[in-house]
């Protein structure tokens, strides 16, 4: 007996992180050619999406303050992979990057492709790019060093205090409930202490938010690492904290270089 043909597909897109802005020409077009296109973005980017395709629904309202966000994100992949499943061509549309900060994308790619089906992802601008620009950092200059915050505080990282560390979703730093939209300045202190460790409390670092619409400037606020448990911050809050020290060369591996130069000559 001949298999019948799987024809249903999934793609992950992005967005992008400014209205209409920095959606590419791929992505626009996976969407405007889908079936059924599931959105989990800011409200104004899902309305957006909607001038695009007729059959548009978000994920967003499976969000819960008080629920596991495990759930919500399993929710989201069984939602995707039931109209994939139906033979449907679905589009997932996330905010920014859809592979960054985004268990949901990777995951319904993964299921999708294990049961035979098409799936892959396209790239997408994010809050990362976004950081880079706007606050002027080349992170190939003294290097650049990402951690999710709750990540940060729960495991031990070795921390380089001459490259650039940027910590995301501060505002739920500490939170191991997985259920919380925000912590508290008691938590946010325990983060401060943490970085204690390796930067001076006088060490300025900056709270950064990328704008959903272009005539809005980024929020860069630039404050003393002390007052951080009292600073006013929201899910889309990320800290940049510069070097506070010069790189250190490693000798022992610059004479070797020299001596390979010198074999070359």
């Amino acid at each position: 007996m001949k298999e019948v043909e799987k024809v249903g597909s999934i793609v992950c897109v992005g967005t992008g992180m400014t209205l209409g802005a920095h959606i590419t020409p791929i992505c626009r077009s996976h969407i405007e050619q889908a079936d059924v296109v599931f959105t989990s973005a800011h409200p104004m980017i899902e309305q957006w999406v909607q001038t695009m395709n007729a059959n548009v629904r978000t994920l967003q309202r499976l969000y819960a303050e008080g629920k596991d966000r495990r759930i919500t994100y399993r929710e989201m992949v069984d939602a995707m992979m039931t109209e994939v499943r139906a033979g449907k061509k679905v589009v997932g549309a996330f905010y920014g990057h859809p592979g960054v900060f985004a268990w949901s994308p990777h995951k319904v790619i993964e299921e999708a492709r294990a049961e035979g089906y098409s799936a892959h992802m396209e790239a997408g601008v994010s809050a990362e790019d976004c950081l880079y620009a706007h606050l002027g950092i080349d992170p190939g200059r003294v290097g650049s060093q990402n951690f999710e915050a709750s990540q940060f505080m729960f495991y031990q990282r070795n921390i380089d205090p001459s490259a650039y560390l940027i910590l995301w979703q501060i505002a739920i730093a500490g939170d191991k409930s997985i259920k919380r939209f925000s912590t508290g300045k008691a938590y946010r202190q325990l983060l401060v202490e943490l970085l204690n460790e390796y930067y001076p409390l006088e060490h300025k670092v900056a709270l950064y938010e990328c704008p959903t619409l272009a005539v809005e400037p980024p929020r860069i606020d630039w404050i003393p690492l002390k007052d951080f448990a009292e600073a006013d911050i929201s899910l889309i809050t990320t800290m940049v904290i510069p070097p506070v020290k010069k790189m250190l060369k490693n000798q022992q591996i610059l004479d070797r270089l020299s001596a390979l130069d010198k074999k070359l000559q």
